[in-house]
């Protein structure tokens, strides 16, 4: 018998990915067999001639389940797919056969799987099968996965109960994730006297990282729609500060902190030229992540020449450093399969973070 664990969330950028990812690592330990599916994928890329959700692609990438990658993700939403259904294009019953199809089938091949949501309960809706639909018809136990805090948090999971209950599906965990580590105590504490007559256990996931909530390099390039130059390396290198280089070269390099993103103009010669060499001091590469260059003004042949020679990772784009700057500011990352330094770092706390013995005794 396959035990089955569906992760929802109350809202988007809740860590619902990190807690599927964390769950696959310790289920891996205590199985033989542990799958994943992504029922619904609203946003898809391309995984090995498959048009899959990325999710599902970065689990059969980082777990090694490309036998499996035709199954991940039988629903996928792609540009369009939504009027096509509207339109009659696509049947009503197309959404609820392939995925009960790919579940059945991860089932038999399976001593566990995780079945992962997208976004809040309500998303799918418009093709009939929103996660709530999905969970219970894959009759699975659920996870619901909600951010700190305490009204807010209750807010959201009664908002979000509503359409589980309605589906009939077996809400059996709600996980507080993303909590400050100071507050996690007294917001367990009043969750689970919220939801004491509920049957539902109430449950803790990750504090709050700054550093799984900052971007690589590699999406960085892919925010912006730009080749990441120079070593390729490290494109998984996390940026942890955003910074402006306005100030002079030393004082901009006086203040670098630990794996700075540092954004400059082209016409800051001797600012570019500086960071470039600094590039192959240890020290001032710890420090420095990768440049983002700004603005239509050439650089000048010797200024390129040197930071294509020191290979440290930059973005050339026209847009104006103010620009640049406040776009990254408002981004929020997401984990892809590129990225094996926050990938290691979750499954490295997973242990001591989630409790999965107590989740596998309940399913």
């Amino acid at each position: 018998m396959c035990k089955k664990i569906f992760i929802g969330a109350t809202g988007q950028h809740c860590g619902k990915t990190t807690i599927s990812l964390s769950l696959m690592h310790l289920a891996r330990k205590k199985y033989p067999r542990v799958g994943f599916i992504k029922p619904i994928g609203p946003k898809c890329i391309e995984y090995n001639g498959l048009i899959m959700d990325m999710d599902a692609a970065m689990m059969a990438s980082v777990y090694n389940l490309d036998d499996d990658a035709h199954l991940m993700s039988p629903m996928t939403l792609t540009p369009g797919a939504t009027r096509r259904f509207l339109d009659g294009e696509i049947d009503p019953g197309y959404p609820r056969e392939v995925i009960l199809r790919a579940v059945e089938a991860l089932e038999k091949k399976n001593d566990f799987l995780i079945i992962e949501g997208a976004g809040h309960s309500g998303v799918g809706s418009v093709i009939g099968m929103n996660n709530a639909d999905v969970a219970a018809l894959t009759g699975s136990h659920v996870m619901l996965v909600t951010g700190g805090g305490i009204g807010s948090a209750i807010d959201a999971v009664e908002m979000n109960l509503a359409l589980y209950r309605e589906a009939k599906a077996n809400v059996s965990f709600i996980m507080l994730n993303k909590m400050l580590a100071e507050k996690k105590g007294r917001s367990l504490t009043y969750l689970r006297k919220a939801f004491a007559n509920s049957g539902i256990t109430v449950t803790t996931g990750f504090d709050f990282s700054p550093i799984l909530a900052n971007p690589t390099l590699q999406h960085v390039s892919d925010m912006l729609n730009l080749p990441l130059m120079g070593d390729s390396v490290e494109r998984s290198r996390i940026c942890h500060t955003i910074q402006l280089g306005v100030a002079s070269s030393q004082r901009v390099i006086d203040l670098l902190k630990e794996s700075t993103l540092l954004i400059v103009t082209s016409s800051r010669d001797e600012l570019v030229v500086t960071a470039s060499s600094l590039h192959h001091i240890p020290d001032f590469k710890k420090r420095l992540t990768g440049l983002i260059i700004c603005g239509h003004a050439p650089m000048s042949g010797i200024t390129k020449q040197i930071l294509e020679d020191s290979r440290i990772p930059y973005i050339r784009i026209a847009e104006t450093s103010y620009d640049v700057f406040y776009r990254l500011r408002e981004h929020v990352s997401k984990i892809g399969p590129e990225d094996r330094e926050k990938i290691e770092l979750i499954n490295s706390n997973a242990e001591s973070s989630i409790d999965f013995d107590a989740i596998d005794a309940m399913l």
